[in-house]
């Protein structure tokens, strides 16, 4: 029986280093990566901050280096704070070269270069701390996800400066990794207990073209939850030493090892263990046209995207092991949604993007990036969301509760700090995001003003894209060629938000939407899962005008979604917003709003930087009746007018702490 091929071969990002982007909305963060994040991450990790946790990254090299004295300090895993710092600083050199920037980097690198052991061993805890337990407690021990991010550094590193220092370090650890891991006798038949090495040792294989590195991440894959669970089998031997003192009573659903992952069809245990894995999935699926891995990427999407994820792209619902739970469980106020994991989550909706040309996951993808990514970092890019709530009341964030986790201001930094250098490397590489190409179309996914290049049917065509999708909707596209003789296409992502729009090239119409209904007005235009192709340009020059009709509307929550029944949410385009006490004093659930209003917007620009403010009329319950402190009354509710603002939801804690709201109770 012949195995069912995907359809196509995936789609390519376009190197970053021919991507400028220059955006009224993106670049205040943006520029915080080289300006303030990695200068001020980067004397984070060598504990020069007072007043801030102390990080020992650093210093754990050095000492397993042979020069410096101590013992290892931090959590076990981290030397991916180094790794990611350093990801985030070869796409800042790829963009922008720097000498400066590009020395620290290299030496650096040959401080972790020096730590690495004879036999390419690489990681500071178990180098300093405990040499005897190599590979022993894979579960807990996080060398394989530590090596992933090592990996994912120097391959970033190797793409921006084309040096090859940092490479080699993780080609003979990965080496090492070969021939201790696999199918074959006498090797171990383990995989990691923390998701991430595959899809590094996929990257890897991609710029050295060594199959061995392909082979072992599809075995990772292959072998996960396949017979006796290793993870329990691993507890059972002599000498196994617990970590994590959480992990007792072990649940395989936790590390997605309960089941092989083909038959794996909801979205289960640790958020950002599970899309780093299904991000290697959809790799595989593409790198071996294998079709049944694709469509265990589908069923897990689907339920996750459909059943288990936040209006603002945030996966992760418990608080306790940082996990998925059931279907339609969605609390607001103790919820997870650990930025890293949305991170995770745009990165799989990329590759499927990739992968099917079906632009539905780029929507996903985008409500992630503009709203829990943002929001996992302040304005001023020296402070930090590891947990998104949707709703916040400060006086309860109290520890030993239930929502000790969840943290009324950001915080400078964690003793688990994997978020912020996250943070880094996703906004230095927001061009990946923007475009994918096959060489003939150009797909333009993300709305981002920038400059761009492509290689596309045999020449060379110059992008030029001014887009202010978050106020007005409007987009416009310049595309200059230089050389090639056939047509080469634009296929321009038609977000789920746009039931209204206009597109015109030139001047003309090309079509048109209105509440969804469809007229597509000139020849060589189709739509096709969720792009509007433009085939067949043969012009020096064509201009593109989008029109996106982005209103605020009010959305509402599936009745299934218990803790948002009866409530209402304001979007607009891809923003989601949120109410503030700031703005419209405390006890936020008291209020309630009536939907048949048309929300005001207003720009202003003298307001966290300049946004977009919506402006509401709503009903607030009085409290004049309770002046007597009783608890519980047989009294009748009692309301008064009141004016609320609305701000977007990333913006939320860049004024004075106090309260915040995303889905208020709809008044009927």
């Amino acid at each position: 029986m012949t195995e069912k091929r995907l359809e196509a071969t995936p789609l390519e990002t376009v190197p970053l280093r021919q991507i400028q982007i220059q955006d009224k909305f993106w670049d205040r963060y943006i520029h915080l990566v080289k300006d303030v994040l990695i200068p001020y991450q980067w004397d984070i990790l060598n504990d020069r901050i007072d007043g801030v946790e102390k990080s020992h990254c650093i210093q754990n090299f050095r000492i397993a280096a042979g020069e410096a004295d101590g013992d290892f300090e931090g959590a076990v895993f981290q030397d991916t704070d180094a790794a990611k710092w350093l990801e985030a600083v070869a796409y800042a050199l790829e963009i922008s070269p720097d000498k400066d920037l590009e020395r620290l980097a290299d030496e650096t690198i040959d401080l972790i270069g020096r730590a690495q052991c004879e036999d390419g061993y690489l990681n500071t805890y178990f180098t300093i701390k405990a040499p005897n337990l190599r590979w022993t407690n894979l579960k807990e021990g996080h060398e394989l996800y530590t090596a992933g991010h090592m990996i994912e550094a120097a391959v970033a590193y190797y793409e921006a400066t084309g040096k090859k220092t940092f490479l080699h370090i993780v080609e003979r650890f990965a080496d090492l990794i070969c021939r201790v891991f696999g199918p074959e006798e006498g090797k171990c038949h383990g995989y990691p207990g923390h998701q991430e090495i595959e899809l590094a040792l996929i990257r890897l294989y991609r710029v050295t073209g060594r199959e061995d590195y392909r082979r072992l991440a599809k075995y990772f894959i292959d072998q996960r939850g396949v017979g006796e669970n290793y993870f329990l089998a691993e507890e059972k031997e002599d000498g196994y030493r617990q970590i994590f003192p959480e992990f007792a009573g072990y649940d395989t659903k936790y590390s997605q090892s309960h089941l092989p992952v083909r038959e794996q069809r909801t979205a289960e245990g640790h958020a950002v263990r599970a899309v780093y894995m299904y991000c290697a999935m959809a790799d595989l699926a593409g790198l071996y046209q294998d079709e049944g891995l694709m469509q265990a990427c589908r069923n897990l999407w689907e339920d996750m995207v459909r059943r288990r994820m936040y209006i603002t792209g945030s996966i992760g619902s418990s608080g306790i092991l940082e996990r998925f739970t059931t279907d339609y469980d969605l609390p607001n106020n103790c919820n997870y949604s650990e930025t890293c994991a949305s991170i995770g989550l745009a990165l799989f909706g990329r590759r499927m993007a990739q992968l099917t040309r079906d632009a539905s996951y780029m929507d996903t993808a985008e409500r992630a990036l503009y709203n829990t990514v943002l929001s996992g970092i302040a304005q001023d890019g020296k402070s930090f969301f590891y947990v998104n709530p949707l709703e916040v009341w400060p006086d309860n964030c109290m520890e030993r509760t239930s929502k000790e986790h969840v943290k009324p201001v950001r915080q400078t930094w964690f003793g688990v700090a994997c978020c912020p250098p996250n943070i880094a490397r996703t906004l230095a590489s927001m061009g990946q995001y923007i475009y994918f190409t096959d060489g003939d179309t150009l797909y333009v996914n993300l709305y981002i003003s920038n400059r761009a290049e492509s290689e596309l049917a045999g020449g060379r065509v110059r992008i030029e894209m001014e887009s202010d999708l978050t106020n007005s909707g409007h987009i416009e596209i310049r595309a200059v060629r230089d050389g090639g003789e056939q047509g080469y296409s634009l296929a321009l992502r038609i977000p789920d938000y746009a039931k209204t729009y206009t597109i015109r090239r030139d001047g003309e119409a090309a079509a048109e939407a209105l509440e969804g209904q469809t007229r597509l007005a000139a020849d060589g235009i189709r739509i096709e899962k969720g792009y509007l192709y433009i085939e067949g340009i043969q012009e020096k020059e064509t201009a593109v005008a989008i029109g996106f009709q982005v209103l605020p509307q009010f959305v509402r929550a599936n009745p299934k979604v218990r803790e948002d029944a009866g409530k209402t949410a304001l979007v607009k385009g891809p923003l989601v917003y949120c109410l503030e006490e700031t703005d419209n004093g405390g006890n936020l659930p008291a209020i309630f709003i009536d939907t048949r209003q048309k929300p005001e917007e207003s720009y202003e620009e003298d307001l966290l930087g300049g946004i977009k403010t919506i402006s509401l009329r709503g009903k607030r319950l009085t409290e004049d009746e309770w002046q007597d402190g009783a608890l519980y009354a047989g009294r009748a509710n009692r309301f008064e007018d009141t004016k609320l603002r609305a701000v977007p939801y990333h913006c939320w804690n860049n004024r004075e702490p106090g309260e915040m709201l995303v889905w208020i109770k709809e008044l009927l």
